[in-house]
């Protein structure tokens, strides 16, 4: 296996490389830089899922190496192996759909520089899950970022791609600082830039150790992860990218995050602490709410996506944090249902997010419009995108027989399991987490009712809508790679929680056995509340449908069916002003929780002096951000001012300078005497 690892690496390096070293057309560059990074991520799903399915971990030593900082180590043991075939399988489907979308007039600008960061990106990425040295980690890190970076700002003509890119750039260092902060709180103790000694020492650290680097991490990559309140930078962002990186940007990179959070909690720390559930739980639950919340005010086809995937950043965590709760409390079992839950709706999070946004890419690509107020109908003159487009909205919406409702059902029973604890707060609180999942999941089926009944459905709202067509063959292709895998993940979900519980194993011992929670085809989780069956659940819904189609046929008949327009009240012709806007859609859900978005709109009314002669209406609406106005600008203010003032130490002087240096020294000497 260790020779498909080389290849998937050898694959991205080749394909960025040629990209920006070969001749050709931009058309066959473009298909043959995107091809080589399909053929890498086929490669690591081939020794990824071996690992998965029993295989022995792939080990890796690269030859060269600084000696004071340890060696390049690339190990994939289960729980790096789930993530090298998330990175794989999206980039796969994503990949075979850019050769189509690159060649779209969006993106024929700078190509040859888009294909080679894209490689690099997908390349860092999986770098980054696989190496097992802090240094290296950090470097690959810093280097997914910077890649990502300037993919974010591709267009970097556009203020908004700029303002979004520096965004990015902040909170990512920011997030980094903190990473960078836990490493560094670690190496203290262990002496070692290696993970395996890492872990070993785990059960040695303090009490007031491991809570430090607990809140290192979380903030850190929390904010990779866009947790909520660190979410700024990710609405932002991806929508800038081109389509393709946002679906891996939203599908996997942000989910590296949750690889890095896993191993701090459950191998560098060692046991965790119960208090580290109840803090990750009050995140998740807010960044699942104001998520969705946020999703539902967004006019912006991509933006509303990138909310949207902070809220199922919220029900991974969820199943996280339940995970270190049971761990805590001496319940390993239960944890380990909770940790595969979590896992599960990464995978499936992947999964459906992608397919959005290679849906929307699609959009993009033929109405050069992403603003929902300015389509309808496409469903008439794209069927093909409008169906990917419905599979991932039910998938995200949670309903069966799909791949997200089989996880957030897991991660739904993973909350009621709390029942089982010993802990007075966590039976009162769980229960609570549990409705209000229900509540988001409500919500994100409105959300996206929405998005797709705006998009797809009624008349075309503008001429660019009127003269779209269908994508071409790749672009088809990669999204129903995504919609089959929307479905499969479904229907084989006895076997990926299988697959899922030898990562748990990997956390809690051998002692936990997914058999604990699989029983054939059935789905039962460990406290005995509920069991479920994905595969007979769709048969049932298939069975169902279908005796629906032959009743209709056989008692209705053909000729009773008729086509015809749509009932307009005696109006001649429908006018596309006649349909639901986004904003009016949303409007009810805007008045009920006014407290959080404080919308202010405008209205301009032109009547010529008199109000039956009015020829013009203006209506504005806007919801005002309420992280970014209250504590973000005013801290930004604040740094400002701060800035200026310190500022005032910069007098150009040498001697000062150097007067700066040798109180710094002092200072240091005298802390290296007090601290022997």
């Amino acid at each position: 296996m260790e020779l498909f690892f080389i290849l998937q690496l050898a694959f991205y390096v080749l394909g960025g490389v040629f990209s920006l070293f070969a001749s050709a057309e931009k058309e066959n560059l473009s298909r043959a830089t995107h091809l080589l990074a399909g053929i890498a991520g086929g490669c690591g799903m081939v020794y990824s899922l071996a690992v998965l399915f029993g295989a022995p971990q792939v080990s890796y030593l690269f030859p060269a190496g600084l000696p004071l900082l340890g060696s390049l180590e690339f190990v994939v043991d289960p729980l790096s192996a789930f993530f090298v075939f998330l990175i794989s399988f999206l980039s796969l489907a994503t990949s075979i759909f850019a050769i189509g979308y690159t060649r779209t007039s969006q993106l024929q600008k700078g190509v040859p520089l888009l294909g080679f960061l894209y490689n690099f990106f997908i390349l860092t990425m999986v770098l980054v899950v696989t190496v097992r040295n802090i240094f290296y980690f950090l470097i690959f890190w810093e280097l997914m970022s910077i890649a990502s970076y300037f993919l974010v700002v591709h267009k970097h003509e556009r203020p908004e791609a700029r303002r979004a890119g520096f965004i990015y750039f902040v909170m990512t260092h920011i997030g980094t600082a903190f990473i960078t902060s836990a490493f560094i709180l670690l190496f203290v103790n262990t002496g070692s830039f290696q993970f395996d000694p890492l872990s070993a020492h785990a059960p040695l650290l303090s009490p007031a150790w491991k809570n430090g680097i607990f809140l290192c991490a979380l903030i850190g990559f929390g904010a990779k992860a866009g947790m909520i309140p660190l979410h700024i930078w990710l609405p932002e962002a991806h929508p800038q990218a081109p389509s393709h990186v946002s679906a891996l940007m939203s599908g996997v990179m942000i989910k590296t995050a949750i690889y890095g959070l896993l191993r701090f909690l459950f191998l560098f720390l060692g046991k965790p602490f119960a208090w580290w559930g109840s803090a990750i739980l009050i995140f998740a639950i807010f960044s699942t709410l104001f998520g969705v919340l946020y999703a539902l005010m967004e006019q912006d086809l991509k933006k509303l996506l990138a909310f949207s995937s902070i809220e199922n950043i919220g029900i991974i965590l969820l199943g996280i944090g339940m995970a270190v709760f049971f761990s805590a409390t001496n319940q390993p079992v239960l944890a380990s249902f909770a940790v595969v839950a979590a896992l599960y709706h990464v995978m499936n999070h992947a999964a459906f997010k992608g397919l959005l946004f290679l849906s929307a890419g699609a959009v993009l690509s033929q109405t050069h419009t992403g603003n929902m107020e300015n389509l309808g109908g496409l469903i008439k003159k794209m069927p093909w995108t409008a169906f990917c487009f419905l599979v991932s909205a039910a998938a995200i919406s949670a309903l069966p027989p799909l791949n997200g409702f089989v996880s957030e059902w897991l991660t739904f029973v993973s909350l009621l399991m709390g029942f089982k604890s010993e802990s007075v707060g966590i039976r009162f609180f769980a229960p609570i987490l549990a409705s209000l999942l229900a509540f988001a999941s409500a919500l994100v089926a409105t959300c996206f009712v929405k998005a797709f009944g705006i998009i797809f459905l009624g008349t075309p709202r503008s001429k660019c809508v009127s003269e779209s067509r269908e994508v071409d063959f790749s672009m088809k292709l990669g999204m129903g790679m995504l919609a089959a895998c929307c479905v499969l993940f479904a229907l084989l979900a006895p076997v990926i929680i299988s697959l899922l519980g030898k990562v748990a194993q990997q956390f809690f011992g051998s002692e936990v056995l997914s058999q604990h929670f699989v029983r054939k085809a059935f789905l039962i989780d460990p406290a005995g509340l509920s069991q479920f069956a994905p595969s007979w659940a769709f048969i049932a819904i298939v069975v169902v449908v279908l005796c629906i189609l032959i009743a209709t046929r056989v008692f209705l008949g053909k000729g009773t069916i008729r086509i015809g327009p749509s009932w307009d009240c005696g109006v001649k012709a429908l006018s596309p002003h006649m349909q639901y806007t986004a904003t009016g859609f949303s409007k009810p859900l805007r008045r009920i929780f006014s407290f959080l978005y404080q919308p202010t709109r405008r209205v301009e009314v032109e009547d010529e002096g008199h109000e039956i002669l009015r020829t013009a209406r203006r209506f504005e609406s806007k919801v005002h951000p309420f992280f970014e106005e209250t504590f973000y600008r005013p801290l930004s203010k604040w740094i400002g001012i701060v800035s200026q003032k310190v500022k005032a130490i910069q007098t150009g002087h040498i001697q000062l300078y150097l007067s700066y240096i040798f109180v710094t020294l002092v200072l240091l000497l005298i802390f290296l005497r007090l601290s022997r």
